[in-house]
């Protein structure tokens, strides 16, 4: 008896300590005002980070999820350079991961500020898991996908529950028709039938079964809800070209350009800033550095190729020229419009919102599906700064002269821009 007690005294020992410990790792979080890290969040990060998907960093939720040392997230968000200088190790691992891109340094934050962003980051996160439907995709802008996994088995385990339910009900039958004879004195004599001496009459007994009408509705049944789960996958995604990566002509690789040597999106699709397509550069853009960089390169001469130069002279033949044929990746349907310059210029969005981490892309391909679905939730929770637009800027005038009924005509609505009529 004695020992029992010290055992359990021990017991009782370990287990104050181990909640002891739970209780500080719990407090060890950040205790933030969600509120206020709201209004930073959105002033700070939106630029490079979204909660729930990755943008130019990563998903923030999945980061603050998986990180329980809020001391180090608070270090991280206000100078993460000073925390790469001194060789941190989780500091140098996503330094490394995102092509050792530096992370603006927020020297204005204090310790409190930073809590802020972290609960609330916490907060919307659980929020957007909690309201997340049970066979929804993950990740906050839901992909395009087809019925889940979860569906598919549901969907067999009731075609192989009502298979078996049958089975059952046809020998309870049986066992009851034959009672019943067997009341009215008209039992059968049942004829012992050895298996392993008697094959089995394949085709007598599929005549049997196409006589069975239970079975026959439950093939029908079984082929209506097969064939109705393919018709709605291949509806489902038709045109939804999620991952399509066709092979081009010349291997451009993005994550050398845009990552590496870090050039600005638009300095090659110079029209994303001012017109409605984005525009495929022209050759003359590549010869700006290629004239003289990576010249023995196969895939440059693809260019000098393309436009007639002569390496030697430095000279251009015109009779030589043809145009490269570039394969189209991103193409959404006719009867959608889509403007570059509305996004980009006017809302100020990240050419990777769309198009996903171009700079980490050997070869470019479709990053987001493009579907109405996918544009209409970014439209849902994308908020409109109107500080310092003068679009916006404009359209307030406008609706204030509205207000106050004077005379408002078209052209100061924007109904002699270009792109009213000539899109």
């Amino acid at each position: 008896m004695r020992s029992f007690s010290l055992i359990l005294k021990q017991f009782s020992r370990s287990f104050v300590l181990v909640a002891s410990f739970a209780i500080c790792g719990l407090s060890a979080y950040a205790q933030g005002d969600a509120a206020k890290g709201e209004a930073l969040f959105k002033t700070k990060c939106t630029t490079c980070h979204k909660i729930d998907q990755r943008v130019i960093g990563p998903a923030l939720g999945t980061v603050v999820t998986s990180e329980t040392d809020d001391k180090w997230l608070i270090k991280w968000i206000e100078n993460n350079q000073a925390l790469i200088a001194a060789k941190d190790p989780k500091a140098l691992k996503i330094y490394n991961e995102y092509n050792q891109s530096a992370m603006t340094v927020f020297g204005d934050l204090s310790d409190a500020d930073a809590a802020n962003i972290i609960a609330y980051v916490r907060a919307d996160w659980k929020t957007m898991q909690t309201a997340k439907p049970v066979a929804g995709a993950p990740g906050a802008a839901p992909v395009e996908s087809g019925p889940s996994d979860l569906v598919i088995f549901g969907l067999i385990c009731v075609i192989v529950l009502a298979f078996v339910i049958i089975l059952v009900l046809n020998r309870v039958i049986g066992t009851l028709e034959r009672l019943l004879l067997k009341r009215q004195g008209l039992e059968l004599e049942e004829e012992e039938v050895e298996v392993a001496v008697v094959p089995v009459d394949r085709l007598l007994l599929a005549k049997k079964l196409i006589k069975n009408k239970k079975f026959v509705f439950f093939v029908i049944i079984c082929g209506t809800i097969a064939m109705g789960s393919w018709s709605w996958v291949t509806l489902w995604n038709t045109n939804v070209h999620t991952g399509y990566q066709p092979v081009q002509p010349i291997k451009f690789p993005h994550d050398m350009h845009a990552g590496v040597m870090k050039i600005d999106c638009q300095y090659c699709h110079s029209g994303a800033y001012k017109s409605k397509n984005a525009s495929i550069p022209s050759l003359n853009v590549c010869m700006n550095c290629h004239k003289m960089v990576k010249t023995e390169s196969p895939e440059i001469h693809k260019i000098y190729d393309a436009l007639g130069y002569d390496t030697q002279t430095q000279k251009y033949d015109t009779t030589k020229a043809r145009p490269i044929q570039w394969i189209r990746i991103h193409n959404l349907p006719d009867f959608a419009y889509f403007n570059h310059s509305q996004h980009v210029k006017v809302a100020g969005l990240k050419c990777q919102t769309c198009h996903g981490p171009v700079q980490t892309m050997k070869e470019v391909y479709q990053y987001s599906p493009l579907t109405m679905k996918w544009c209409i939730q970014c439209h849902k929770r994308t908020d409109v700064n109107m500080k310092g637009n003068a679009y916006y800027e404009n359209m307030i005038q406008v609706h204030d002269l509205i207000k106050q009924g004077k005379h408002v005509t078209a052209a100061a609505m924007g109904g002699i821009e270009c792109g009213k009529c000539h899109y």
